[in-house]
């Protein structure tokens, strides 16, 4: 009878502190409500925040330096928050917030290839100075990190990332993450984007998607334009896919490295022939990569594949329909 009391005193005891546990888990989680996206005023940093929106009850505070990002794109919402600023001040402009952070998306990094050759110092402060203060601001504030990598730093077994000063700083940036997370156990998760496109890109300008750019031209009645020589591939990615797997990254709270793209490559003469129209050929460019690579490890982490649902051919189509029956 004894022995029962024991035992029953130790199971209430053990159920106790699991409450205990996870009660104060829960008050953590609601003392930290507030999301970061750097970059939220861009393409995908607007859609995943009109996705958290949905899915969540938590508050969102963008980070942006409005280099590629716009006004247009702000969600009016209570819940929204839209800061300007640099993320080489970040720990100066999210002071204030930062004991309620509870994860922070870093998406507001320079982001185009061609571009980081003729804009090497924004493409250097950005990505390596400005991703630095994000990294540090996160490891100071135990805030959850969810890093959009790139596969550009994928290709030709990871030599691809030595063909621009983009994709070589992003590559770096991983490195970086690694150490972290070996000498101070830093939580993130890491996604790898695959040529995104949809509803918001950007259609003209040097920040300018192909798919946004093929857009644009074709409603100008204008060639497309094709930089040579035309058959470097493509895993063109819708937004909606790529957002479920930045979301699922998030909700899952794993640790892990994954990838979005599509499972159908296509050339850049096969996208053009989609809208059916007149091309011109540009001079070949500067750290082109010619392929875009889909592998099963990054540095030493195994990266968990996913593939969108969308495809570009009927995206295609539904913009060509809506132009002749708007």
């Amino acid at each position: 009878m004894l022995n029962l009391k024991v035992k029953t005193f130790y199971l209430m005891l053990f159920y106790f502190i699991e409450y205990a546990k996870y009660t104060l888990l829960y008050q953590d989680f609601l003392m930290k409500n507030i999301i970061i996206i750097t970059g939220g005023a861009g393409f995908v940093g607007s859609n995943l925040i009109k996705h958290f929106l949905k899915k969540t009850n938590l508050k969102i505070i963008s980070l942006d330096n409005y280099s590629s990002g716009t006004k247009k794109n702000h969600i009016l919402s209570s819940r929204v928050k839209y800061l300007k600023g640099s993320t080489l001040n970040i720990q100066k402009i999210l002071f204030p917030y930062k004991k309620k952070i509870h994860s922070l998306f870093h998406f507001g990094e320079f982001s185009r290839i061609y571009q980081s050759f003729k804009n090497f110092y924004e493409c250097f402060d950005s990505n390596s100075i400005g991703s630095k203060e994000v990294f540090k601001f996160c490891l100071d504030n135990n805030i959850k990190l969810i890093y959009s990598a790139t596969s550009a730093s994928l290709g030709n077994n990871g030599s691809d990332k030595n063909l621009s000063p983009y994709a070589f700083i992003k590559a770096k940036n991983l490195e970086m993450l690694e150490n972290l997370k070996k000498w101070f156990k830093m939580k993130y998760e890491v996604i790898y984007f695959y040529n995104v496109y949809g509803e918001g890109q950007i259609e003209v300008g040097p920040m300018a998607t192909v798919v946004g750019i093929f857009q644009y031209h074709y409603k100008k009645n204008k060639p497309l334009p094709i930089v040579k020589p035309g058959t470097q591939s493509r895993r063109f990615t819708h937004i909606d896919d790529t957002i479920e797997i930045c979301y699922k990254a998030w909700k899952d709270n794993k640790c892990k490295h994954y990838s979005i793209s599509n499972k159908t490559s296509y050339t850049i003469i096969q996208l053009a022939k989609l809208f059916n129209s007149k091309t011109k050929f540009l001079a070949p460019r500067q750290g082109e990569r010619y392929a875009s690579a889909l592998t099963n490890i990054s540095q030493s982490n195994k990266i968990h594949k996913y593939f969108g649902k969308t495809q570009l051919k009927e995206y295609v189509v539904n913009f060509l329909n809506n132009l002749k029956n708007p």
